[in-house]
Parts: C-alpha cells; sequence; structure tokens
C-alpha cells in the first residue's frame, strides 16, 4: 500500500502543523524512516484489549506509526513515581499519546491525587475534547446528533484539597481561576472558529456557587465578546442535563468546569450508543493524548471478549489526523462506520452478540476491500 501512496510519504516525512483546534499543539516530525512514535499507556479494565485491537488494525492497514507501551495502573501494582516519571518522559519526548482509562481507587491511602490527575497535570493537559456524533446505522431516541464537549481538566472539584477541619467534618476545595477559565473559553472559541461552529454555550452553576461559577461565567462572557461571529450563551448544569436529554439538537459547542463536563460526557455519550462509541483527546499547548471520550474501565467485562472497540478506534484515527496522516486516519474511521452501518456485527453494548475479536476482523475486512486501498 506504501508505494501506492508516496503522497502520503511525502506528508508524514515533513514537519508538521495544527491540526484539531487552533489551539492544539504541533504534531511531531516524523523520523527517518517516515514513521511516528506514540506513547501508549493500555490503562486498566478493558483498556489493553482496545489497544490490542488498535494495533491489529494499524498493521492490517500499513499505518506507519511505532508504539511505546507503558503498564501503569494503580489497582494492578503497576504504578511508582520511577514509572509515571518514564511515562512522561516518553509523552514529553513523543508529543502524542493514546491512553485507556487508569482506574482511581475510592480507598484513600496517603496520596489524594490520582496518577490519572497527575499526568493531566504534570503534562498541562487542559482541554478536554468529546465529538459526539451519531453513528449512521445505529439508531437512539435521538439521531444524527453533532454537538462537542469542551472540558476544563486541571482544576474545579478534581484539585484534590481535601482535609477534615474537624473530626466528622470533610472540607473540599473547588478551584477556579481567571486565567484556566479564560484559557479554556478560548479554546471552546478558536474550536468553533476552526470548524465552523455556529454556537459556544457555557455550563456553569453560578446561581449557587456564585464567586466561583461565577468567575468561570464572567471570563467566558468576555472571551465571547471577542468572537462576534460565534453565538453565546449560558445554561444551569441541571437543566443542561435535561435539555440533552429532551433536545440535545439545541447545542452545539459547550465549554464547562471540570465536574460539569465528566457528568455531561457520559449523559451525551449515552445518546448516540454509550461509552463504547465515543471518542474523546485532551491537549496542552505542546502534548495531544487520545483516549475513549466516556472514561470507563469495564472491569467486569475484562478477558471476556465482549468490550466495544469502536471509540478507541476512532479516537485512534483522530490520532492519525492530528499527525496529518489523513488518509490513513480516513481508512480508519470509514473502515469502522461501515462496520457499524452494515449492523452485521454488533457488540453487545449495541443489542449484538459479536465479540471484540469478530469487530475487530470486520473492521480489518473493510479496511483491506476500502475503495481507498483498492
Amino acid at each position: 500500500m506504501s508505494d501506492q501512496h508516496p503522497r502520503w510519504q511525502q506528508l508524514a516525512s515533513r514537519q508538521l502543523s495544527v491540526s484539531a483546534t487552533l489551539c492544539s499543539p504541533e504534531a511531531p516530525p516524523a523520523r527517518a524512516d517516515a514513521t511516528f512514535r506514540v506513547t501508549m499507556v493500555p490503562g486498566d479494565g478493558v483498556g489493553p484489549e482496545l489497544m490490542t485491537a488498535v494495533k491489529e488494525v494499524f498493521k492490517a492497514g500499513d499505518v506507519p506509526v511505532e508504539f511505546e507501551e507503558f503498564h501503569l495502573s494503580e489497582v494492578q501494582n503497576m504504578a511508582s513515581e520511577e514509572k509515571l516519571d518514564q511515562v512522561l518522559t516518553s509523552m514529553k519526548t513523543n508529543k502524542v499519546a493514546m491512553k485507556g482509562k487508569i482506574h482511581t481507587p475510592m480507598e484513600f491511602k496517603g496520596e489524594l491525587a490520582s496518577y490519572e490527575m497527575r499526568l493531566r497535570r504534570k503534562l498541562d493537559l487542559f482541554a478536554n475534547v468529546v465529538h459526539v456524533n451519531s453513528l449512521p446505522g445505529y439508531s437512539t431516541r435521538h439521531n444524527n446528533l453533532d454537538l462537542v464537549i469542551i472540558r476544563e481538566q486541571t482544576e474545579g472539584e478534581y484539585s484534590s484539597l481535601e482535609h477534615e477541619s474537624v473530626t466528622g467534618v470533610i472540607e473540599c476545595l473547588k478551584i477556579i481561576t481567571r486565567e484556566k477559565s479564560r484559557r479554556i473559553a478560548k479554546f471552546a472559541f478558536d474550536y468553533a472558529t476552526k470548524k465552523g461552529r455556529n454556537k459556544v454555550t457555557a455550563v456553569h452553576k453560578a446561581n449557587i456557587m456564585k464567586l466561583a461559577d461565577g468567575l468561570f461565567l464572567q471570563s467566558c462572557a468576555e472571551i465571547a465578546q471577542l468572537y462576534p461571529k460565534i453565538q453565546y450563551e449560558n445554561i444551569i448544569i441541571d437543566n443542561c442535563c435535561m435539555q440533552l436529554v429532551q433536545n440535545p439538537y439545541q447545542f452545539d459547542v459547550l465549554v464547562m468546569p471540570n465536574l460539569y463536563g465528566n457528568i455531561i460526557d457520559n449523559l451525551a455519550a449515552g445518546l448516540v450508543g454509550g461509552a463504547g462509541v465515543v471518542p474523546g483527546e485532551s491537549y496542552s499547548a505542546e502534548y495531544a493524548v487520545f483516549e475513549t471520550g466516556a472514561r470507563h474501565p469495564f472491569a467486569q467485562a475484562v478477558g471476556r471478549n465482549i468490550a466495544n472497540p469502536t471509540a478507541m478506534l476512532l479516537s485512534a484515527s483522530n490520532m492519525l489526523r492530528h499527525l496529518n496522516l489523513e488518509y490513513h486516519s480516513n481508512m480508519v474511521s470509514d473502515a469502522v462506520k461501515r462496520v457499524i452501518k452494515q449492523g452485521k456485527v454488533r457488540t453487545r453494548d449495541l443489542g449484538g452478540y459479536s465479540t471484540t475479536s469478530d469487530f475487530v476482523r470486520a473492521v480489518v475486512e473493510n479496511l483491506l476491500t476500502s475503495p481507498l486501498t483498492a
């Protein structure tokens, strides 16, 4: 295939430019052999199985990516400062990563910040982007959905600042800063501009958290004034949840603080088929990490060959687009979407009986018979 498409090798071998949004980092250049090195952290639960699916599809499609794999887990006794440093060093070198969900135990063992949160903070992965898009061929209550959730994920309720002030009384601090609120708002409006979208909605609870969410809302409104061509609205988080269920078509791009984003990501994923079908990505000024949109380890499915690899494969396709490997990105996403549309191979979460292996096999078959590879 590589002999038939020299243009894509040329694309891979030159210095690359910004892809996903105006705010996203530049993709790294390819190595001398025209391959890209990408950090891979399979994570917990079905993460390793989903990453195996990605590797199988990439191999079948002759995708010029080489994975540098690290196993980091708090529940499998594979987490340490040394391992975290190794992952961070790899990510900082490669600039691009694929990551499964690193499960966070609920038990307190002396450290409040999970490895997942520490990774985000050390790399300053401030913007999480989840594009919720209906899959042709799979019908849900609301079809033809197309909305984007942008979440600030370095502060807010997930600041890991908790303490017992007196016996039986726990204080948990929510941190909202003007700098980070304006940064995520600008990211959202830049994204809307880049992608040709018409409206940005800020999600908040400023009626109750008047200072914290009030500052977030004020920051969004200030940034909105710099983008007169983009419509700006705001909505209270509880009403937003109801409106998403009743009439999600009213939304385009939504921007919100950390906890609200976590909730809305999962709610919106449920509108189009669940955690198994929605891809996601996180950005800093320098790095890009690709993962599933709704982060679930799905531990009960481990080893049963029933997990849906759609979300991770679509996330992998988005990663290839970020690397300016448009041909390979389209090849992978088109193959996945054809399998969904044909409806013959469906995993249990989509009402079928097919295994993970069945789905991957069908994607590979579609990959090899694609007009792009003909």
